[in-house]
């Protein structure tokens, strides 16, 4: 390091170059970084030479990431809060990014769009009810044109990469409902949030979430729930890790409403408004938990349509509704919502969703080809940044490795 300018590595000082990194991990792309950097701050960077510095960082913090990793595999990584937390939860689910060939080749060779897997763990605050604190769905749940929309925009995540919701027609005139301010339920607060992603294969993944779970201390909260939608590798990786720390499985109710939102308009038929009463019955019972008495629903819609032939369209009636049988089937365990809500435990995967927006603003685009190097240092520069617990401090206070300088061709010392 410069001893006169305290300049590090790559030629910036640590001020600046925390700069540099959290506004390439911020921005939606490396241009817009540095467009932001020369108006804001005065500090003129290329797109190109900001995206090296950040990838450059990403990749050493990832370093950091599978050495807790590997620490906690040898059952040798301390948790770093003393006290146990109240509430804690953990929720998981995927988004997506284009990668291309690292081949060195000029233009964009062989795309295609890799998942990104997210876990977001949070502590919270929140009391045990006696009872069911919420009896009855939100309100939006029972209103036509919220329902719906909640219905496509549960689909248009679930579906591929490019898939975009299409606006939902009203089944009937929206009521508005006026809140009552004294019947308002008390709902977790969140307290501390943190996040890990990568584009690791699923086992992989499964032991990054369970170092931060480690990490944190979350296995020792007196509550804590496992909250995601009913995708099978959510679930293994539940199986595998969480399960025997005493989390509770819980379907995230989004996911469920729109199955049988779809599933009421497949038997009664679009728009009609017998589909939005028979809807409404099984929104009731699944929020009540009665999930045999939806099942019996979804299994006479299923007699009434008869069975789906092989080969035929995702949007054919018969398919949602056998598809909105088998998920509550598979899911059956994980729907006990009023137990859930006396426990002060969420019922929605709304805060993983939210991070999932985040992380796509960054990295997801039609006009985006990350080499899959580039895109794993980004997403961890990025989780970092959305993390609550001082991650970032922590890994820019560790020594960092011997590097040649980004453009210039030196190589200094890092203190």
């Amino acid at each position: 390091m410069d001893q006169k300018l305290q300049l590090g590595t790559e030629g910036y000082s640590p001020a600046v170059l925390r700069l540099l990194v959290r506004q390439a991990g911020k921005s939606a792309s490396f241009k817009e970084a540095s467009e932001d950097l020369q108006e804001l701050a005065r500090v003129p960077i290329s797109p190109h030479h900001l995206g090296k510095l950040a990838e450059r960082v990403g990749r050493e913090w990832a370093a950091a990431r599978d050495q807790d990793v590997q620490a906690f595999q040898k059952d040798e990584l301390a948790a770093t809060h003393a006290e146990p937390p109240q509430v804690a939860t953990v929720m998981v689910d995927g988004g997506r990014v284009q990668t291309r060939a690292d081949d060195g080749a000029p233009g964009v060779t062989d795309p295609g769009w890799q998942e990104v897997k997210v876990a977001c763990c949070q502590t919270l605050s929140s009391p045990v009810h006696a009872a069911d604190p919420q009896p009855q769905p939100p309100a939006k749940f029972l209103d036509p044109i919220q329902a719906a929309r909640l219905a496509a925009e549960m689909k248009a995540r679930s579906g591929p990469a490019r898939t975009r919701a299409k606006k939902a027609e009203p089944t009937k005139p929206r009521q508005r409902r006026r809140r009552r301010k004294g019947n308002r339920r008390k709902r977790p607060v969140k307290l501390v949030r943190t996040v890990v992603a990568s584009m690791a294969t699923s086992e992989t993944f499964g032991w990054h979430m369970a170092a931060e779970v480690q990490r944190r201390g979350l296995d020792r909260a007196s509550r804590k729930g496992y909250i995601c939608d009913g995708q099978k590798y959510n679930w293994s990786l539940y199986e595998l890790h969480l399960v025997a720390l005493g989390f509770i499985g819980i379907l995230d109710f989004l996911h469920l409403l729109a199955y049988l939102y779809g599933a009421a308009q497949a038997v009664q038929g679009k728009g009609s408004a017998q589909a939005w009463a028979l809807y409404e019955s099984w929104l009731r019972l699944a929020w009540a938990g009665r999930v045999p008495d939806v099942l019996a629903g979804l299994r006479a819609g299923c007699a009434k349509l008869g069975p789906a032939p092989p080969g035929c369209s995702d949007e054919d009636p018969r398919k949602v509704v056998a598809e909105a049988q088998g998920y509550v089937e598979n899911n059956r365990g994980r729907m006990n919502y009023p137990q859930y809500r006396r426990l002060g435990l969420p019922i929605s995967s709304g805060p993983v969703e939210s991070v999932i927006k985040q992380v796509n603003r960054r990295l997801k685009g039609t006009e985006k080809f990350w080499r899959e190097g580039g895109a794993e240092a980004i997403l961890q520069v990025r989780a970092a940044y959305l993390s609550e617990d001082g991650r970032t401090e922590r890994y820019w206070a560790r020594p960092r490795p011997y590097a040649p300088a980004v453009g210039n061709g030196r190589l200094r010392p890092v203190a």
